[in-house]
């Protein structure tokens, strides 16, 4: 009786820690560090973060302020996911030295490469400033006073609070602004590549794979931070030496398990976990669709120049991931918030949530905020709606069209803040675009302009559509456009952009391309903008009360953790299959069996290098194998989101056993409702990063450089 007593609690407990949260460093003291110890945690809430000593914390930095990192060595060795770096992997890569192709290692410091305006982000502390930030708010009754009041605050106290001279302070809010906690922090620019698998092992599977599991992708790459004599932030020099950081990660090659408890580092960028039901029906109804069938057909055109010709390739390959990614990853939490009924759980949710409110006598101040937020969103709809497709068809998609909205807000500022403010911008213009025309190709874009302007012609609400568009030729309209426009390359935009300012708003004026971007920016601004603005301030202020009564009628026992918002968080779980479908389950481990299962020769996505396939062959897997296979990808509860990508994998002892870089497909809904039946992240096995840089690169300078923990049966010398 007192063991099935003991399997009921144990079983409680690791449902309860499967159920998701992003918890904040600092703060995990109580029933959070009871939590993670009852799932078999052996170190502390304080050997995770210290302000007195070094913590795991001090490990673990804001990478290029999208992705996260970990240090590994005593001498800056940075490790990261190969996508966050591809941007700067690809800067270096040429059709003569193609390090996204084949690859790159540098055997030695001296052959490390630097990379312009790459930055990563130390936490020094974290502390709660709610009270100061809300100093003399209470009194205001309008929603704008009041954020104005708030932004007035953070901006004083970002200058007055203490922090050494390299070091900034950053406030940010939490709870939908019922919290407010400043981070103290350091920022090291001397960054420089040190390794990166070929894209056919960091990126394989590519878009196909992408979201998905089973999942076999050796997604990392290295870099080294670099730092003055006396260990502090400088920018790139040659007399600049390895950074020591506070902490670095031993690598464990211990076995895993099912079960086995993991816990994830890193800054999460943004989940709206509270949101009302109505906001989440309308995602999946509305914005979702529009969004997709907007990059879906970019996405189409690029992938059919992109498989015709490598130069094409190149210039696109980080575009392209970067529009394919989050095109992805809304397919799929459209069909994980429908297949778990999200909206209805909300709405059960909500109706527990009415009945609190008056049981605690509370209907005045929260009794009318569901039916304030079914109105807003009932409103709300077509505005949001045009927002998004603005942003995806204007900002994000046509690339000609990007660029001419830089130009339309140049033309903005010239009438808003005058000539100076004019002139300075254009000449940041200027010199800023050379990089972007460097992979802009006109051809390309031109078939991409036709097909997102016949879906935006279609979808973008009626009532806004400006009147040119309305059965547009899209295909008549983008040959005019890109055979007059000199938005097409960077030496005839020069020409655009001279002279004084009357001839150059005259010249915009008289460019077709221009003349597209100005008309879909006029609707936007002059019909939908301010008004979803209006009705977007009032659910902020819902929204903010909405949290506060959550906060206020929930029991302590509930796990009401804060929406995620680039900030240090700390998620944990456990190594779990998972079933997605009837009949189909998920084992939660993958190996290299995988990828020769998955080999397509000289395709770009599931191609593998002929000498992963010889080491393959030859069962040349060194000390990194379990039972003869090479562990690939291992998926566990932990939960995260876009930002945790290079997030450092954690045993119970606060080792690294693997790299963030992904979710299952299915569990993509996790950034607006967390279920632990199908929501899971996907990490890189810490063996098969190891196995790539030893017996693959055979860079044993990096490996002799690591605190490798080896099981006492494998235990070599290095």
């Amino acid at each position: 009786m007192k063991f099935l007593r003991l399997l009921i609690l144990l079983l409680f407990v690791q449902a309860q820690a499967q159920q998701g949260g992003m918890w904040i460093p600092s703060l995990l003291k109580g029933m959070n560090e009871t939590e993670m110890k009852n799932l078999g945690m052996k170190i502390s809430a304080e050997d995770i973060y210290s302000v007195n000593k070094s913590s795991l914390k001090d490990a673990v930095p804001h990478f290029d302020g999208g992705c996260t990192a970990e240090m590994i060595s005593n001498k800056g060795l940075l490790l990261t996911n190969h996508h966050c770096g591809y941007d700067n992997i690809q800067s270096h890569s040429t059709v003569e030295h193609d390090y996204l192709t084949n690859g790159f290692w540098a055997y030695s410091m001296a052959e490390e490469l630097p990379n312009k305006d790459l930055y990563v982000t130390f936490v020094i502390r974290i502390e709660d400033v709610t009270i100061k930030v809300l100093e003399g708010v209470a009194s205001l009754s309008n929603e704008s006073d009041r954020q104005r009041k708030i932004q007035e605050n953070i901006s004083v106290l970002n200058k007055s609070l203490p922090k050494e001279a390299t070091q900034e302070n950053s406030i940010r809010t939490f709870y939908d602004g019922n919290q407010y906690i400043l981070f103290v922090t350091e920022t090291y620019r001397d960054v420089r590549l040190v390794g990166a698998p070929p894209s056919s092992i960091g990126k394989f599977g590519s878009d196909t794979d992408n979201w998905v599991w089973p999942r076999h992708t050796g997604d990392f790459s290295l870099f080294r931070i670099y730092a003055d004599k006396n260990n502090k932030p400088a920018a790139y020099s040659k007399d600049n030496v390895p950074y020591v950081p506070k902490h670095f990660f031993p690598i464990s090659l211990e076995s895993l398990k099912e079960n086995d408890f993991t816990m994830v580092m890193g800054y999460p960028g943004r989940t709206q976990e509270y949101l009302p039901s109505f906001a989440v029906e309308q995602i999946v109804n509305t914005l979702n669709p529009a969004k997709i069938e907007v990059r879906e057909a970019a996405l189409k055109v690029q992938d059919g120049f992109m498989r015709k010709d490598k130069a094409i390739k190149i210039q696109y390959a980080s575009k392209y991931a970067g529009v394919a990614n989050y095109w992805k990853k809304w397919i799929g939490e459209t069909k994980g918030l429908q297949k778990s009924n999200a909206v209805g759980v909300k709405q059960k949710f909500e109706k527990e949530f009415a009945e609190k409110v008056i049981k605690a006598g509370k209907q005045e101040e929260y009794g009318n905020i569901l039916s304030e937020f079914e109105k807003n969103y009932t409103e709300l709809n077509d505005y949001a709606l045009a927002r998004d497709l603005f942003s995806e068809v204007a900002l994000r998609n046509i690339e000609l069209l990007s660029v001419g909205f830089k130009m339309y807000q140049l033309e903005q500022i010239l009438n808003t803040k005058g000539e100076q403010s004019f002139n300075d911008r254009r000449n940041n213009l200027v010199d800023g675009l050379g990089d972007f025309y460097k992979d802009f190709n006109a051809t390309v874009d031109e078939k991409v302009f036709e097909q997102v302007m016949t879906v935006y012609s279609k979808r973008y609400p009626a009532q806004f559509l400006p009147v040119a568009f309305k059965n547009v030729d899209a295909e008549k309209l983008s040959k005019e456009v890109y055979s007059t426009s000199k938005l097409v390359s960077y030496d005839k935009i020069k020409e655009l952009l001279a002279g004084d300012s009357k001839t150059v708003i005259a010249n915009f004026n008289n460019d077709s391309g221009f003349q597209v971007i100005k008309a879909i920016a006029d609707s936007f601004y002059k019909n939908a903008a301010f008004k979803y603005d209006e009705i977007n301030l009032k659910n902020m202020a819902l929204q903010r009360t909405y949290m506060k009564a959550i906060l206020e009628l929930s029991p302590k026992s509930d796990r009401i953790f804060p929406d995620a918002n680039s900030t240090l968080r700390v998620t944990y779980g456990i190594v779990k299959g998972y079933k997605p479908n009837d009949a189909v389950y998920y084992e939660p481990f993958t190996t290299l069996d995988g990828v020769m299962e998955k080999y397509i020769p000289g395709d770009y996505e599931f191609d593998v290098p002929q000498k992963l396939i010889t080491l393959y062959n030859n069962k040349d897997y060194g000390p990194y194998a379990v039972n003869g296979k090479i562990p690939v990808n291992f998926i566990a509860t932990n939960h995260t989101t876009g930002g945790n990508s290079g997030s450092p994998a954690l045993d119970k002892n606060g080792n690294l056993i693997g790299l963030n870089f992904d979710r299952v497909w299915e569990g993509t809904m996790s950034d607006i409702y967390y279920s632990p039946d199908i929501c899971r992240n996907i990490m890189v096995d810490v063996r098969y990063i190891l196995f790539i840089i030893d017996k693959y690169a055979g860079a044993q300078n990096i490996i002799n450089e690591l605190s490798i923990k080896y099981p006492k049966s494998k235990k070599i010398k290095k």
